[in-house]
């Protein structure tokens, strides 16, 4: 008998269109599938409340599965003297690490000291951060001599700047895999009794004749066409860099909120960074923090942080952002990354609180901001993975506050996400390894057909893995799979791509769908997988 446990399953499309038009009133329906919405959904399920989530695209399409993979309280912030935010990161930071072991672990991060001062000004800040994170710190920091500093961090360059390196400080602040944080808090919310939908788009608000209160959203289904009236109490505005354009559907007046950023990240093989530490540069020459952090077996070096008045779905690094990280990289590191070393480039728009316009984006804290309209529309902004979250508390208590909801306690502090389980248990794979972001789930992933069939050797995805993503993960095409239920588009874009027709096809049969389907989601895959690829 086979004893291999099997995940709860997640309805089909079909089964999810049908639930999200039957239920006559939601509790809340949250618009936006990325990091904040996806914590939302799982704090208004957790409390009792019927929740449904609608994402126009895939889930972290945007922002949400593009960042720096770090789960920080933000050295930045610490030296900007911001005392509150930065506690409030940390608390969140230790929290994630105790209920998603699977998702989040602790990391090492080396701070170079080549100046005279350097290491007693970042040790005595470090010490501070160590204080402010609590019971919940992940480890003591402590300054380093100069063998101890290329002991930890063997690619760390000797001379910057005509300055020889004196030493370091050793801090430990924690790791995620976004894309797949994110897949868990989906998984989360069904678990909790609640709705999750990717493709379903919000083209309008519901208001009862002769009432400016909204009641309800316009869905419609991507795919189909299709429109659903969703009759809801509250309605949660969770966009991100898009929150404006859903504000503007309440009132065509309403004014901009968001400031958006371009980040921007290089992936670079292994060998850049051989060991187990991050080396962290607080300042680089125009203020900005670079970090080069080892991720999934490979290196990735970020971030820049550049505005921008638009906002593409699939925005593209510049070259200007992709030379400064190349020629900052390079001063710091050892052995020099060209061009010729990138195996993928990923760009992400944050969205910052809106700013005069004389202030640098650099400058403006990621501290989130809920607004509630005239109308009831509740609008979350700002705010970072780190402190998704604290970000959905505070949704759910405001929406509360303002009478949209009846009392419920908010109960995610102590809640652990779907996977979590005993950490360093026999057989397990290490935290960190692409298998242990499945959590209790990998049995039935490895029970599943072709978990032998490696079709990704940079990310480790198998045939089992599209077939478990299809199953289990609401995977509707080859992107999906290859950018964020599996990460091989961020770690090597060349492989990515000569692996997208074995999963078509597998998805195709996963999926029942036929040889048109596979050629068009290929079609799409290979234009977007193009904005990975380095001009």
């Amino acid at each position: 008998m086979n004893s291999t446990p099997v995940p709860k399953p997640i309805p089909n499309r079909h089964t999810l269109l049908n639930t999200m038009n039957d239920r006559a009133v939601w509790d809340v329906v949250v618009i936006g599938g990325g990091a904040t919405g996806l914590g939302t959904a799982v704090d208004a399920a957790a409390r009792g409340y019927r929740t449904l989530l609608i994402e126009g695209e895939d889930f972290a399409k945007g922002t949400s599965s593009r960042a720096t993979k770090l789960v920080h309280g933000g050295v930045r912030y610490l030296a900007q003297g911001n005392i509150s935010l930065v506690r409030e990161a940390l608390h969140e930071r230790g929290l994630l690490n105790r209920n998603a072991p699977h998702l989040a672990w602790p990391l090492g991060f080396v701070v170079p000291a080549y100046g005279l001062f350097d290491q007693p000004f970042y040790g005595v800040g470090l010490k501070m951060y160590d204080l402010l994170a609590g019971k919940l710190n992940l480890s003591p920091s402590r300054w380093l001599s100069k063998d101890e500093t290329l002991a930890h961090a063997s690619t760390v360059a000797p001379t910057v700047g005509g300055r020889n390196l004196r030493g370091g400080v050793l801090y430990y602040d924690g790791q995620f895999d976004d894309a797949r944080l994110a897949t868990a808090l989906m998984r989360t919310l069904f678990d909790l009794g609640g709705t999750a939908i990717n493709y379903v788009r919000a083209t309008g608000l519901i208001r009862s004749n002769g009432k400016s209160a909204i009641e309800g959203v316009i869905a419609q289904d991507t795919f189909s066409g299709t429109e659903y009236p969703l009759h809801a109490r509250c309605v949660v505005n969770a966009t991100g860099v898009w929150v404006d354009a859903v504000r503007r559907m309440d009132d065509a007046q309403a004014q901009t909120m968001v400031a958006p950023s371009q980040g921007v990240h290089l992936t670079l093989p292994r060998d850049f960074l051989p060991g187990d530490k991050a080396i962290l540069v607080p300042k680089t020459d125009d203020g900005r923090v670079l970090f080069v952090v080892p991720w999934n077996g490979h290196t990735i070096v970020g971030t820049t942080d550049t505005p921008r008045d638009d906002l593409p779905l699939e925005p593209n690094a510049s070259d200007a952002d992709v030379d400064f990280i190349l020629q900052t990289a390079a001063r710091y590191l050892s052995r020099k990354p060209t061009r010729a070393d990138v195996t993928s480039v990923w760009a992400g728009l944050r969205p910052l609180v809106k700013a005069p316009s004389d202030t640098a984006t650099k400058t403006l804290s990621r501290e989130h901001t809920v607004v509630v309209s005239n109308s009831g529309l509740v609008t979350v902004t700002g705010g970072k993975w780190t402190t998704y979250r604290r970000m959905a508390q505070d949704v759910i208590d405001i929406a509360i506050t303002h009478q949209l909801l009846p009392q419920a306690h908010c109960r995610t502090a102590d809640l652990p996400l779907h996977g979590a389980g005993p950490v360093g248990a026999p057989g397990a794979p290490a935290r960190g390894t692409p298998d242990s972001y499945y959590g209790t789930d990998l049995p039935a992933l490895r029970a599943l057909p072709g978990i032998e069939h490696i079709l990704v050797k940079a990310s480790g995805l198998t045939e089992a893995h599209v077939r478990f993503a299809a199953r289990h993960e609401l995977a509707r095409n080859v992107e999906d799979v290859l950018a964020r239920r599996n990460r091989a588009l961020f770690l090597d874009s060349e492989s990515a791509i000569l692996a997208a027709p074995e999963v078509a096809r597998i998805l195709a049969e996963e999926l029942g769908l036929d040889a048109n389907w596979q050629r068009a989601t290929l079609e799409a895959f290979e234009k977007t997988a193009a904005h990975y690829r380095l001009r």
